[in-house]
């Protein structure tokens, strides 16, 4: 009975032991060329935090990483990845980011990678929804941390200290931080003076460097056993055409998929809260969006850009104005929004697509809040032109 009780645990720890050993090296080799290019459209979490994945893809010139959200997720025709694929373009667009990934999650991305951005082209969607009076929260910070990110970001010694030390203050107030013995001491050290907290983070530190590198082959084993492809909708209809009438397509297409509400909102979307419409009208009056913890959030992602010598255009999605406007929402509130950020973005020297006039444009969001259709089209636009060099003006379109 002892014999058949112990021999499973003994296999499995000696398993266990075997996949701890065997060199980084091994692993990598055996991770398919491929991956990286599936993994462009997975939206796999395991991807967001790992390491290996997004390391290959920024050494690769032909892809494009494009970090933004949930509105990521909408693969529709027009959407960048499918829109890319189906007119061959020059680039492969590289999708990071889910619901929740906000500006701390992103942070901690790129920090992972800051050796990897000088000069690299990248394109970032940011989303009114993030900006709330109290800052990202719990429930969406959790779910999207990365253990190994945390712990990368500890051992960096390349980032400016100050920007660093900014970084961990705000860090360090989540649970995920909190919780973990090493990394929230080692966070402590470098934040304050106190002698017996940077003693032990020195006598931490070695174990924490242990936990490090399991985390870094646990990366490697996800990133060979891969992800599950997402349905896309990738049609020969968008081919050879012009950026207006692309545009005329994608109201169409919107049009047809928009008809039972007034909102411009898709059927399925508007199928789920049809309930709940009744009781939202009015539900927002005195909201805004011009004053949260995020704008200092997004500073620390535009330091750490502009440190590493990234070129980022970022992409400024408006809210849907008919919808905003039924929830009492006032337009002050999306307006002072929409005004600092892209003066936050612009102090910086960077590009911004400034679609905030387009907040009752037909069929230009999905839904309430995600853009879609007609919106892919004018992104699809402005991320070809930063692509190729070419001066950015949203106002090109012009759709009947």
């Amino acid at each position: 009975m002892k014999k058949a009780l112990f021999s499973p645990i003994i296999l499995a720890f000696l398993v266990l032991l075997l996949l701890v050993v065997i060199p980084n090296q091994w692993i990598e080799k055996m991770i398919p060329k491929s991956r990286i290019t599936q993994a462009a459209t997975e939206l796999n979490p395991f991807m967001f935090q790992g390491k290996y994945v997004q390391q290959k893809m920024l050494e690769d010139n032909h892809f494009l990483p494009i970090y933004g959200s949930s509105e990521l997720a909408r693969l529709d025709r027009f959407h960048p990845s499918n829109y890319f694929k189906e007119t061959k373009g020059d680039f492969t667009p590289f999708l990071i980011g889910r619901g929740g990934t906000e500006s701390l999650i992103h942070f901690l991305n790129f920090s992972e990678h800051t050796g990897q951005l000088k000069g690299k082209k990248m394109v970032f969607v940011l989303s009114p929804q993030w900006f709330q009076p109290k800052g990202t929260d719990e429930s969406h910070f959790a779910p999207n941390y990365s253990a190994l990110q945390g712990y990368d970001l500890a051992f960096n010694k390349k980032m400016d200290p100050t920007l660093k030390k900014k970084a961990m203050e705000r860090l360090v107030k989540f649970s995920p931080i909190q919780n973990d013995p090493f990394l929230s001491i080692m966070y402590k050290a470098e934040i304050t003076n106190n002698p017996w907290t940077k003693r032990e983070s020195a006598f931490v530190r070695p174990f924490a460097f242990v936990y490090r590198e399991l985390l870094i082959k646990k990366d490697l084993y996800y990133s060979l056993a891969g992800g599950i492809s997402r349905k896309r909708d990738i049609s020969p209809k968008v081919r050879n055409k012009s950026w207006d009438e692309l545009a005329v397509q994608a109201s169409h297409f919107g049009k047809r998929r928009s008809t039972n509400n007034h909102f411009y909102v898709s059927n399925n979307q508007y199928n789920k809260i049809r309930k709940l419409v009744p009781s939202l009208r009015d539900n927002k009056i005195g909201a805004s969006y011009g004053e949260s913890p995020e704008y200092q959030d997004f500073q620390l992602v535009l330091d750490l850009l502009k440190e590493s010598g990234a070129e980022p255009l970022f992409i400024s999605i408006p809210v849907n104005g008919k919808w905003y406007d039924y929830t009492g929402f006032p337009k002050e509130g999306r307006t002072a929004y929409y005004q600092r950020i892209k003066k936050q973005i612009t102090s910086e020297g960077f590009e911004i697509a400034d679609f905030s006039n387009h907040e009752y444009d037909p069929y230009f969001m999905k839904d309430t809040i995600h853009i879609g259709w007609k919106g892919w089209v004018y992104t699809d636009k402005a991320i070809n032109d930063f692509y190729h060099g070419k001066k950015i003006n949203v106002e090109v379109v012009q759709a009947k």
